[in-house]
């Protein structure tokens, strides 16, 4: 690490220039220390804002292209009569571009390892989402292979850890996804919890385990208050398995790539559709 190594190299300087300017070995110290907390704040600052920098960059990149795909969907749904499989691939095209985009501006952030050592796991978590997104889940699954202090994925936000999860439930099975699940969600208080709750109790159902789901449900929709988990918490108390959704959880949901997102509406016509007149 560059600025662990600089300032160790400063310090020692300051060190060497206080005892021949005759300082007593701990005034020589003390300057030496000092020396080193001014180098490390200092370097840690200059790289802070260098790598917030490309974050901010890659924020708004990301942004600006799902305002694009969004004003697709708009134009779409107040013009009948168009087709709906077509703007489907246009916009799965237009993502996959945009992804592809954001994991070649993620490679910014390398240079910043030699500075940073935790910038690493950043790295691996915002490769591992956008991989995921264009379904490239043998990458996916080697960089969650990946422990250790310095690499692999930051499991913090509740994304990540569905994606995890997910991955675990298709690679092998519930159970070990049981175990992820369990581990994570005592981290996360309100609803930040609820799509890792309506995760699991989609897996359960799945599982034929609707017992399991509704006994988790109990406790997810009372700890997240989420409209969706108190809504299949009911179907499963009338035992309508059938009617559990997450569609409610919206694009959380569909980005796990277990179910397929709804396609686009077009608004209908009023009277003569020539007229141009819409509800």
């Amino acid at each position: 690490m560059l600025s662990l190594l600089i300032s160790l190299i400063g310090t020692a300087a300051v060190v060497a220039a206080c005892f021949a300017a005759g300082f007593s070995p701990v005034e020589a110290s003390g300057a030496g220390v000092a020396a080193f907390i001014v180098l490390q704040v200092g370097i840690g600052f200059v790289v802070r804002r260098k790598i917030k920098k490309v974050q901010s960059g890659l924020q708004e990149m990301m942004e600006n292209g799902q305002k694009q795909m969004n004003r697709k969907v708009q134009m779409f749904q107040s013009k009948p009569g168009g087709n709906i499989k077509q703007i489907q691939r246009q916009l799965e095209s237009d993502q996959k571009k945009l992804i592809t985009q954001a994991l070649e501006f993620v490679d910014r952030l390398e240079p910043f390892k030699k500075w940073n050592l935790m910038i690493g796991r950043q790295i691996d978590t915002m490769r591992m989402q956008f991989l995921y997104q264009l379904k490239e889940f043998e990458e996916v699954d080697r960089i969650l292979s990946k422990s250790g202090l310095f690499t692999g994925p930051v499991m913090l936000e509740p994304t990540a850890i569905a994606m995890k999860i997910a991955r675990q439930y298709k690679n092998e099975g519930a159970a070990k996804a049981e175990k992820t699940f369990k581990r994570r969600i005592k981290w996360f208080r309100g609803n930040r919890g609820k799509l890792l709750y309506g995760l699991m109790s989609w897996m359960y159902v799945k599982e034929g385990e609707a017992e399991k789901a509704h006994q988790l449900l109990i406790k997810g929709a009372d700890a997240t208050g989420d409209e969706t988990l108190a809504r299949n918490l009911e179907m499963l108390a009338n035992k309508k398995e059938k009617s559990f959704s997450n569609a409610g959880l919206g694009d959380e949901w569909y980005a796990l790539y277990l179910e397929n997102p709804p396609a686009p509406k077009q608004k209908r016509m009023r009277g003569n559709p020539r007229s141009g007149r819409m509800f």
